[in-house]
């Protein structure tokens, strides 16, 4: 097989569409990406093998099992050819809103159920698993606040809205009140400043003990954390240098603001409105994990990523994750809500 080096990475999407259509180029491509230093059998990690090039497979010298590229990855057990995986990715690192599984359906003649199904596995392959602590370099500014995903109340039945204000009457008083807007779901976010890396999560309520663990498991001590005034981020001082914006006076006080996560919230609402438009909480991790993609990985002056970079960054990360259709739909036996 080649190395990633001798081979041309497309630049745009009539290029990646044009070059992934000899499947035998695909294969070589994300062999290369995977596999570095050579393919390895993903069941015994053996290097000895043979190359059936018709069936496009590797059969293992030493377990003597037969494994494809896809083995092992966010690809496996997929009937859709490789040509198609490549397009999905491309669309879904480069859309800066997303794409609809509608629009994969239409434009690479799948059912709009598999699109859907392709589409969360290639979100689950952008999830970053990095431990880096935020703060730990440069200035140690670093951001923290939540938002609250969910349909417009005016956009829902009557029954609807009444159930929600009986949710909102019943939830008395206002200081036990772990989630403010019944029928939400609320994701918390942290962004570093001088990396202008933004890590978010769903979380299952606001309750200060769920926030501020958070924010101990992922923000460096003695960081310069900033927040509004919400009392679930109270007595941070002692770890780090914690200073608050009321925003009901005030949205930026000098270098004390969550500007940077509020253009955050407005990038992922953007595409959940405009291009999901109805997104359960069970799925709404995996739409969050997609828009933490593109924002960390946008370009900029200190970082100029183009759309081929954020293409081969997203393909080297596929391997070792895996979602089935069961997972997917909850129906898998012992599968349970994120919660």
């Amino acid at each position: 097989m080649k190395a990633l080096a001798d081979l041309n990475i497309p630049k745009t999407l009539l290029e990646c569409s044009r070059y992934f259509s000899d499947p035998e180029i695909s294969v070589e491509f994300l062999a290369a990406l995977r596999w570095k230093d050579g393919v390895v059998c993903p069941h015994c990690a053996g290097k000895q093998h043979s190359y059936l090039k018709t069936r496009r497979i590797w059969k293992c010298r030493g377990c003597e099992k037969q494994f494809s590229v896809k083995v092992g990855t966010v690809f496996e057990d997929s009937p859709v050819p490789l040509d198609k995986w490549m397009m999905v990715v491309w669309l879904v690192v480069n859309c800066k809103n997303g794409v609809s599984s509608w629009e994969i359906h239409r434009g690479l003649k799948v059912t709009q159920k598999t699109a859907w199904f392709m589409l969360h596995r290639v979100r689950l392959a952008l999830r970053d698993g990095s431990l880096e602590k935020a703060g730990a370099t440069g200035s140690g500014e670093v951001e923290v606040d939540e938002s609250y995903i969910g349909g417009s109340t005016r956009n829902m039945h009557k029954s609807r809205k009444e159930a929600l204000q009986r949710a909102v009457d019943n939830n008395t008083p206002r200081w036990k009140n772990t989630q403010p807007y019944p029928g939400k779901t609320a994701v918390q976010g942290i962004l570093d400043r001088d990396l202008r890396r933004v890590r978010a999560k769903v979380v299952p309520n606001i309750k200060r003990e769920t926030l501020q663990m958070e924010i101990l498991n992922g923000v460096e001590f003695g960081a310069k954390l900033y927040s509004d005034d919400a009392v679930a981020y109270n007595e941070l001082a002692s770890l780090y240098a914690h200073e608050v914006v009321n925003h009901t006076e005030q949205y930026v006080r000098g270098r004390v603001h969550t500007n940077g996560l509020e253009n955050f919230w407005s990038l992922l609402k953007r595409g959940l409105r405009g291009t999901y438009v109805a997104v359960e909480p069970f799925h709404l991790e995996r739409y969050v994990d997609e828009q933490v993609f593109r924002y960390n990985n946008c370009a900029t002056k200190d970082n100029p990523l183009n759309d081929s970079d954020r293409f081969v960054l997203a393909l080297s990360q596929i391997a070792g994750k895996r979602l089935t259709y069961k997972q997917l739909t909850g129906k898998e036996e012992g599968a349970t809500t994120p919660f």
